[in-house]
């Protein structure tokens, strides 16, 4: 699940202290369940900007919307008729930045700028703890590698083994972490399947450093004139 955090309260201010009519959109999703932007942390934000700026005299009105989903379109429900409405001078989300990108989009006239940062593809550790597991590279192997990825584990995101600063099971980039690759051997060996491990894999084509577009399986058709 894509994770958010909540960007630091002065760049927040910084973007909207020109504004005086907001509007604060939160997501249901991703955002939601890592408690990084759902409805209860736009109340939050907004509520720390009311009293931000009763301090200081200034009167702001900040409204709280939330989407079903920000990555979806057809989620918006009533979202353009409560921009509509309420002739916003400015957007902030707290959605993660695929969110973000389709609302400013979508409501191209009015500025949008995002109240949190998307941080990773991770997993719940625990209460408001995640870790990360995927950098969405567009090539994955942890099928050969036990599981675990070479690209977000490795510090160096090696593909085929680990690199020559190994040192004892550990990484020479930080020594209290493992090195990714003695994990991924020992996960192997304990699957009895070592052989995958010798299997040589080709340099990363980093697909992920440029714009794609995605078409799922058993889809294709629907698209084929398209160049994705």
């Amino acid at each position: 699940m894509i994770k958010v955090k909540r960007k630091k309260f002065d760049e927040i201010i910084d973007c909207i202290d020109r504004y005086n009519n907001i509007l604060n959109v939160g997501c249901g999703g991703c955002a939601s369940v890592c408690l990084g932007g759902g409805q209860k942390e736009v109340g939050i934000l907004n509520e720390e900007l009311r009293l931000y700026y009763e301090k200081k005299g200034e009167k702001k009105d900040i409204d709280a919307y939330t989407v079903e989903r920000a990555c979806n379109e057809k989620c918006f429900l009533d979202l353009p008729n409560v921009i509509e409405k309420g002739n916003y001078d400015a957007i902030i989300t707290m959605c993660c930045s695929a969110g973000t990108q389709l609302i400013a989009e979508k409501f191209n006239k009015i500025p949008v700028y995002p109240a949190v940062d998307t941080i990773a593809i991770g997993i719940d550790r625990d209460i408001g703890l995640y870790e990360e597991k995927c950098r969405a590279c567009g090539h994955c192997v942890i099928g050969y590698t036990g599981g675990i990825c070479p690209i977000t584990r490795c510090a160096k995101s090696l593909f085929n083994g680990p690199c020559g600063g190994t040192n004892k099971g550990m990484c020479e980039v930080n020594p209290n972490i493992p090195c990714a690759w003695y994990e991924i051997y020992n996960r192997l060996k304990e699957q009895n399947r070592l052989e995958d491990i010798k299997k040589i894999h080709p340099p990363v084509d980093w697909k992920n450093q440029i714009q794609r577009t995605v078409v799922q399986y058993g889809y294709e058709e629907r698209y084929v004139n398209m160049d994705v």
